[in-house]
């Protein structure tokens, strides 16, 4: 058994981390820091490919679930033993950032490595097993919804239903897996813990000069996609009163969710960010508008009330107009906390390397709010620059890159030394 006292330091390698980001960022990667890796294009297989090889040239043992899900397992204790699962997504937006997700997949991969290759110059046991985790359509880009892979994962969505998911081409997700060579057959288990580094995709780290955070609760999040339906006619000749336009509709919802906002202070976001307008001709009275309408809280009673302020403002919006509507699909997130123990863990792990760790709420999903409802999990944070997400010019710095991976390796070392009773609540910190 291992050694419930002894001490162990993992220490990761900032160049190799570096050079694997580098060796990734061409795979979709563009002009000024663009990425555009939406989930199961070529460019993501690509990058999959590229994971599935350092997986094999280093030790870690391949696998591919049903959904495209992909991990890299390491045996380091035995079958029967505790499994630690660590990692991110590997798609983006379209002209998105280069560290939103990628970064958590390589950070696994350094810090996993850094602590077997820890075990093995020690000769020291290991309480626990571990695996790097690429979870498919984390982004929702082009699938909606998102954390579809993790969500079937947990098995909160279906298979089935989720293979069946279309994009805007009609390209169904059991297709985009066949293209690109990652329909899986493999089973892997619930891990007994997740943890995910990220970028924070906020502005407070680096606003106070601090270099590590733990998302310690997520907001929930209603996610409506949206057709207003009205009468394409020609924008010459067709008088004002007579049209039935329902962008102009899709507009009156637009401007009042900015409202419904600030009805609610700091504990409302709400958007629509993505527009679809048919036939889309400058000639052409629009006959149909779809929204993607999102509305995210941390407070339940603020997501329902601003649900129900939703309804009344889409019929509102459509007789307004004089046009019909139809609301063609609803995704719920709820709220919820992370691990607690976990929590404790990165904040011991993160003082010992003398920073602090301030407690974050994200706004946005994670594969670990999926993971959260079966295991322990948690996101640790690292600096965005600017706390720009979601842009080419979302940006994290090398150096601290490699201190959240050095934290997450110190986390992951103290796993494989004491087992999971590190993370037990009324662990008594050392």
């Amino acid at each position: 058994m291992p050694d419930s006292h002894a001490t162990h330091s993992a220490h990761i390698d900032a160049d190799r981390l570096q050079a694997m980001m580098d060796a990734v960022q061409p795979f979709g990667g563009g002009e000024g820091g663009a990425m555009t890796r939406l989930t199961l294009s070529r460019e993501d297989g690509r990058a999959r490919d590229w994971l599935a090889a350092w997986f094999s040239a280093n030790g870690f043992t391949p696998k591919v679930d049903a959904i495209g899900n992909q991990f890299g397992l390491v045996d380091l204790a035995g079958r029967d033993a505790p499994l630690v699962m660590v990692g991110s997504h590997l798609d983006s937006q379209p002209n998105g950032g280069r560290f939103d997700g990628t970064l958590g997949v390589l950070s696994a991969c350094e810090a996993i490595r850094a602590v077997r290759d820890t075990l093995a110059q020690d000769g020291s046991a290991a309480a626990c097993n571990f695996a790097v985790a690429n979870w498919t359509n984390e982004e929702g880009a082009r699938f909606q919804p998102s954390l579809l892979g993790s969500s079937v994962f947990t098995g909160a969505t279906a298979l089935d239903w989720a293979l069946d998911r279309r994009d805007g081409n009609g390209i169904t997700v059991r297709d985009a897996l066949a293209d690109i060579g990652y329909a899986g057959t493999d089973t892997v288990r619930v891990p007994d813990a997740l943890i995910e580094l990220h970028i924070e995709g906020g502005p407070f780290l680096d606003r106070a000069g601090e270099r590590f955070g733990a998302f310690t609760r997520f907001w929930g999040a209603t996610k409506y996609r949206l057709a207003f339906i009205g009468r394409q006619a020609h924008t010459g000749p067709t008088p004002m009163a007579e049209r039935k336009d329902a962008l102009l509709a899709a507009a009156h919802v637009i401007t009042g969710l900015k409202a419904l906002a600030g009805e609610h202070g700091l504990e409302l976001h709400t958007s629509v960010g993505r527009l679809e307008v048919y036939p889309n001709s400058p000639n052409t009275v629009p006959g149909e508008a779809v929204l993607f309408i999102e509305l995210r809280s941390g407070s339940p009673e603020v997501l329902e009330a601003a649900e129900d302020s939703l309804k009344t403002m889409i019929a509102d919006a459509a007789e307004a107009v004089g046009i019909s509507y139809e609301v063609r699909s609803i995704d719920r997130r709820a709220a919820g906390r992370m691990d607690t123990g976990l929590i404790r863990l990165a904040e011991r792990a993160a003082e010992a390397r003398g920073a602090g760790t301030r407690h974050l709420d994200t706004i946005g999903g994670h594969d670990a709010v999926s993971l959260s409802a079966v295991c322990p999990a948690i996101v640790l944070a690292v600096p965005s620059v600017g706390g720009v997400i979601h842009h080419p010019t979302e940006y994290t710095r090398p150096e601290d890159q490699a201190f959240g991976t050095q934290i997450l390796a110190d986390m992951l070392i103290i796993l494989a030394t004491r087992g999971m009773a590190a993370i037990a609540v009324e662990e008594t910190p050392v």
